[in-house]
């Protein structure tokens, strides 16, 4: 097996620079910093960058970079620092995202609750102070995975769809969440829903977040977030992170 990072080529267009076989949290600071590098630099053919759980894909014009080309400059940039230490000494944004939990805006706390063995009380309380990473933007036009949390949300997805939840839902499976950008069946649990449009269309960046932001899903009372309906961004709040 080859030593990691890895590049590979995908196609006849692109390669796709592997950090980590699976998940790992660190790897993935790293890629996103990689990522975030590499966009900088501006090089002239390259035309996608697009960041994964544990990968990034860069896609390229042939009549404009050539391959051997792109892969000495890919291979530079790797070979340039250490990009386990260059991620975690560059400060992310954070988020804090006004969130509904239980109820109608989210109909199975309870059953996340129960299998975590705790009540859905602690669950809000536990969930609302986690503080987690988009690890990569997908699915879906700005759409983030969320993680990672503590071992015990382990939750496995639903064996069976939930037909329909609707936009902004928060969304629970497997040490992760996901905040879905529009109205769509999913396998993971629906625990609670926000206002945040993740993607603004006419907006100079139509991405709301990008990988490596952090946030928070603070509890907030039904007339509150009743009241931020209106809001474009939902009430949510960004500030650097310390």
């Amino acid at each position: 097996m080859a030593e990691l990072p890895h590049i590979a080529p995908i196609g006849t267009e692109g390669y796709l620079v592997r950090f980590a076989d699976r998940l790992d949290d660190a790897a993935n600071r790293a890629l996103v910093g990689f990522a975030a590098a590499l966009e900088a630099e501006d090089v002239a053919g390259l035309v996608e960058i697009s960041t994964a759980l544990a990968s990034v894909f860069v896609r390229f014009d042939v009549t404009r970079i050539a391959r051997a080309d792109l892969v000495l400059r890919l291979q530079a940039l790797l070979d340039s620092r250490d990009w386990l230490t260059a991620a975690s000494a560059a400060p992310p944004r954070l988020w804090r995202v006004p969130t509904l939990y239980g109820g109608a805006a989210g109909p199975q706390l309870g059953e996340v609750a129960k299998l975590v063995g705790v009540t859905e009380e602690a669950a809000v309380r536990e969930l609302s102070a986690a503080r987690v990473r988009v690890l990569a933007i997908g699915f879906a036009p700005g759409q983030p995975y969320l993680g990672m949390l503590p071992e015990r949300w382990d939750v496995p997805r639903q064996t069976a769809l939930s037909p329909r939840v609707p936009q902004g839902a928060l969304v629970l499976a497997v040490r992760q969440f996901n905040l879905f950008a529009n109205e769509t069946p999913t396998g993971w649990r629906h625990i609670a829903t926000t206002h945040l449009k993740l993607f603004q269309p006419d907006a100079p960046q139509p991405f709301v977040l990008r990988p490596g932001d952090e946030l928070l899903f603070p509890a907030v009372s039904e007339h509150d977030w009743a009241m931020l309906e209106t809001d474009p961004m939902g009430g949510a709040q960004l500030e650097e992170a310390t």
